[in-house]
């Protein structure tokens, strides 16, 4: 088992670095990241209402949601205090002054929430995937180019140091080879088998609203990661199949889903599903000298060829790669880049890799892409 990997992270994120202080006085306490909340129906919300509760780098000053007992049930749970709560958007905006919004809204609404801050100059960062459409998607990019925010897109497996470690391995020393195959598995149970909130699957299991079931939920995972690894390129061609496994559950959208992106040289495999016995976020990439399997977080295992697997144990990312709310902050403030798994470029390509899939899957065939 390796470790030291911390060398690793240097320049993914290029940090403005302050001079260093002349004396060793205690660091002030840091001036929190001004951030509105836009909807409580997504379940990743709780996220950010308990990291704002238990740190000091960030702090909520509105909320908006339209069910004002939803708000009360989050507010019981996490201590937000009535002043914080607005059932305007446009006045929560205006009466707040936010840096930035955290979008938690079904999918179909990320377009009404960047309308909203864009004109404001208020930076916007939605949870996976960016748009319901390609329409939705494209006037979404056209309004934070127009207002210069930035408009960034969260997934949990951007946080992932084995994700960031195989996309180093392709590039850098001995292993540094192009991508040949990667296959990713990407799902739940289901999200009524978890648990998740009534608030929460009456958006999730509509396909007007959610764009679709499991292939929307969790193959834009997939389809983020090869980008990435494809240096933003897009498929030549996608095949797609969706399917209902448990239609008494799910009656209106697909709960498993297969895609098939074809590059130049390469395939990428996006497995899918709400059909799986277990949480699954991981991945096998191929190349012309190893296999790379990342694991959740730091999980890794290599092969070479003809060799029995390595595992490496891998640092945590070092902050503020090591989060969203903190990758937020240092991008709104100029301390960082935005990242590129994060970006607008990236996720614009994979609300279109989405759309063609839903269309290959409804159509029975691939579905060609006009190349970048």
């Amino acid at each position: 088992m390796r470790r030291g990997m911390r060398r690793l992270w240097v320049g993914f994120v290029c940090l403005v670095t302050p001079s260093p202080a002349v004396a060793q006085a205690p660091a002030p306490p840091p001036d929190p990241l001004r951030l509105c909340v836009i909807g409580l129906v997504h379940g990743h919300v709780e996220g950010v209402l308990w990291q704002a509760r238990d740190r000091d780098d960030i702090q909520i000053v509105g909320i908006w949601e339209p069910d004002r007992a939803l708000f009360d049930t989050m507010a019981a749970k996490f201590g937000l205090d009535d002043s914080l709560y607005f059932d305007d958007l446009t006045r929560m905006l205006g009466a707040t002054k936010p840096e930035a919004a955290s979008v938690m809204t079904s999918t179909f609404d990320h377009l009404m929430a960047v309308e909203a801050c864009a004109p404001l100059g208020v930076h916007v960062m939605v949870e996976k995937p960016l748009a319901v459409s390609g329409e939705h998607a494209r006037a979404m990019g056209g309004l934070a180019r127009e207002h210069g925010i930035h408009l960034l897109t969260n997934y949990e497996t951007s946080w992932y140091a084995s994700v960031r470690e195989a996309h180093r391995l392709t590039r850098e020393g001995a292993w540094a080879t192009p991508v040949r195959r990667a296959v990713f598995r990407h799902g739940h149970p289901g999200p009524v088998e978890i648990g998740c909130s009534e608030a929460f699957l009456d958006w999730l299991c509509d396909p007007e609203a959610n764009g679709g079931g499991a292939i929307m939920d969790f193959g834009c995972y997939g389809a983020n990661i090869m980008t990435w690894l494809m240096d933003g390129a897009r498929p030549e061609s996608v095949m797609a199949t969706t399917r209902s496994l448990k239609p008494e559950t799910y009656p209106s959208v697909d709960d498993d889903a297969t895609i098939v992106l074809t590059y130049p040289g390469a395939v990428g495999v996006v497995q899918a599903s709400w059909a799986w016995t277990h949480d699954n976020k991981d991945a096998d990439v191929y190349t012309d000298h190893a296999s790379i399997h990342c694991g959740k977080w730091g999980e890794m295992v290599v092969r070479r060829p003809d060799a029995q697997p390595e595992t490496i144990e891998l640092d945590p990312l070092p902050s503020p790669a090591d989060n969203e709310w903190s990758m937020l902050r240092a991008i709104v403030r100029g301390q960082a880049r935005p990242d590129e798994l994060m970006s607008l470029e990236n996720n614009l390509i994979v609300v279109e890799i989405l759309d063609a899939a839903r269309e290959s899957a409804a159509l029975g065939r691939a579905v060609r892409l006009t190349p970048n």
